[in-house]
């Protein structure tokens, strides 16, 4: 994205091939099921010890390919550690119970013991904003949960997965137990209506998760949607640390987030300090090549997603936004652009902008604010910023998102968290934990004591 250069080429794969690669996921099935808490751990644990020592290697080309810089690539592969880290002792403790059923009569001398199974094959399809840890988060849990799993990942960014795919061919993971598909829309979506598709997990844009839930059928469907992700700061907040948080909530990989902070709604006693605070820690931001170390912000994923967030900007300020800092596209380059004053309908405002823009408004008291966090069709994160744990668990009670954030920015995520939406942002929860009971199908038994 930042020079041009083309890094490999990939080819897509036929319906006939998608076939082949569903039939061997079902091959796989019986022994991934099979495999013991003992083997799932020492599997992921070597994906954990060679990920470490290709540290370097996955850090350069998430960064090449996705125009992510370094330190947030970098970053990304230490979450990604983390993630197989943490499936590694979550598949030591899938869920099971003894249930007394002698409630009622007919249960005289009868228990039951309740069990979860693997679901069956999982297709994962990962975005290209975190081409690592997005798709790492399907594919830890499935084999935490005994599932075959084929992973889509984003055609803007394949190298990431075609790396780590080496790395999981290594280990004694069954054969075929991960797979990986390159393909297009059309290809997909016959993979996503295949009825020996049992688990579809989605992490991408709402127009297409909706889509692809109505095709999906019977199958359990798991969507991490878009975003439109909102900050509250109090008027007792401490105002540089706010600053600090949402500098990089807003423009860590050119907005390029899900939970991006998009919006920042600021108590009118404090929003003159906030602004110009925020408008010169946001100069500060070291733009250029994201392979170099020093970079803090560079080019977008595209010149065509760029040009769109241009075109946002430029509507909204037509329609009376005012410009508080931002500049001009150059190619798949958009500056860091921070607005307010922009009115109801605008996209930048509505709509998930997926690029560098941050708006910021007044308020009055919190109420005010509150109902301007959830005037959205999107329910992902929100942040409030204050000292007053009744303003916390006011905010905490009535925002209406998948996860309130403290005193942190709205891009706070831990890979152990259950994360995920509501409305429009989607429904099911990642989180290596939470996304297991969606590969995992409950089982009864009825016996004698």
């Amino acid at each position: 994205p930042y020079s041009g250069i083309q890094l490999q080429s990939i080819p897509f794969s036929s319906e006939q091939e998608a076939d082949k690669i569903i039939q061997q996921a079902k091959h796989a099935r019986k022994k991934m099921a099979d495999l013991s808490a003992f083997e799932k751990h020492a599997v992921l644990s070597e994906i954990v010890d060679e990920l470490n020592q290709k540290k370097n290697e996955f850090t350069e080309i998430i960064s090449q390919e996705s125009g992510k810089p370094l330190m947030y690539a970098k970053s990304e592969v230490e979450r990604a550690m983390a993630t197989f880290r943490i499936a590694a002792e979550e598949c030591k403790r899938i869920p099971h119970e003894l249930l007394d059923l002698d409630a009622s009569e007919k249960g005289k001398s009868l228990q039951g013991v309740y069990r979860y199974f693997p679901a069956g094959i999982v297709f994962g399809i990962s975005p290209f904003n975190f081409p690592l840890n997005l798709a790492v988060h399907k594919i830890a849990p499935a084999i935490a949960a005994g599932c075959p799993i084929i992973l889509k990942p984003s055609s803007k960014t394949p190298l990431t997965m075609e790396l780590l795919k080496g790395v999981i061919d290594k280990t004694e993971l069954p054969e075929n137990g991960f797979q990986l598909i390159h393909c297009s829309r059309k290809v997909g979506d016959y993979m996503l209506e295949h009825p020996d598709i049992h688990v579809l997990s989605f992490t991408g844009s709402p127009e297409v998760g909706w889509e692809i839930k109505s095709k999906a059928g019977k199958k359990k469907v798991i969507l991490e949607l878009g975003g439109n992700a909102a900050a509250i700061i109090c008027a007792d907040a401490n105002v540089n640390e706010a600053i600090n948080q949402l500098t990089v909530g807003g423009f860590a990989y050119s907005g390029q987030v899900c939970i991006h902070t998009q919006r920042i709604y600021i108590s009118e006693k404090i929003i003159d300090e906030f602004c110009k605070g925020f408008i010169e820690k946001v100069k500060l931001l070291t733009i250029g090549d994201p392979i170099d170390s020093k970079t803090a912000f560079s080019v977008m994923i595209d010149e065509s997603n760029a040009k769109r967030v241009e075109k946002w900007v430029n509507e909204a300020v037509a329609s009376g936004a005012q410009m508080l800092l931002g500049g001009k596209r150059v190619g798949a380059y958009y500056p860091p652009t921070i607005l307010t004053n922009v009115s109801k309908g605008q996209k930048v405002l509505e709509e998930e902008v997926f690029g560098p823009v941050v708006i910021i408004e007044s308020f009055s008291d919190v109420d005010e604010a509150i109902d301007k966090v959830n005037d959205t069709k999107w329910g992902l994160q929100a942040s409030i910023f204050t000292n007053d744990i009744t303003l916390k668990n006011k905010a905490f009670q009535e925002l209406e998102v998948g996860g309130v954030i403290h005193n942190l920015a709205t891009t706070f995520r831990v890979d152990e968290m259950p994360y995920g939406g509501i409305k429009d942002s989607g429904f099911g929860r990642e989180g290596v934990k939470y996304a297991m009971m969606d590969y995992l199908e409950g089982k009864l038994l009825v016996e004698r004591r």
